[in-house]
């Protein structure tokens, strides 16, 4: 029993620290690159790995959330903003095409949180 609690206990440590960063997307109506990105990228981002460490949350460039501690206000859209403990660690300004974005995130989640490899 005593076994089953610690790997319990364990488990859920790992589960926040796992999901303590967010990716945050400003965006704004009308913007042709928030709807680039949603056809070439959002149904798949949450099935990878870049979407296991920081999952995706959507904000209103024009109604911002006060739980969020920006370096800047942002102003262009979209803008990808990486945060932890409600805290930003990074941005994305812009959404450069699919390829790089993948690049983009890959490098700010491993400047930030470490590598992969790291993590686990």
């Amino acid at each position: 029993m005593k076994r089953l609690f610690t790997s319990l206990a364990a488990a859920l440590v790992w589960t926040s620290a796992a999901v303590a960063a967010e990716l945050i997307m400003v965006e704004q109506d009308g913007c042709f690159y928030c709807q680039k990105w949603d056809h070439e990228i959002s149904h798949i981002y949450p099935k990878t790995d870049e979407g296991e460490r920081a999952p995706l949350r959507r904000v209103n460039l024009r109604n911002l959330p006060d739980d969020i501690e920006f370096s800047s206000t942002p102003v262009f859209t979209p803008t990808f903003v990486l945060v932890e403990n409600g805290k930003e660690l990074g941005r994305i300004e812009g959404y450069p095409g699919d390829e790089f974005f993948w690049f983009l995130i890959g490098n700010l989640l491993n400047e930030h949180l470490g590598s992969e490899a790291t993590q686990l």
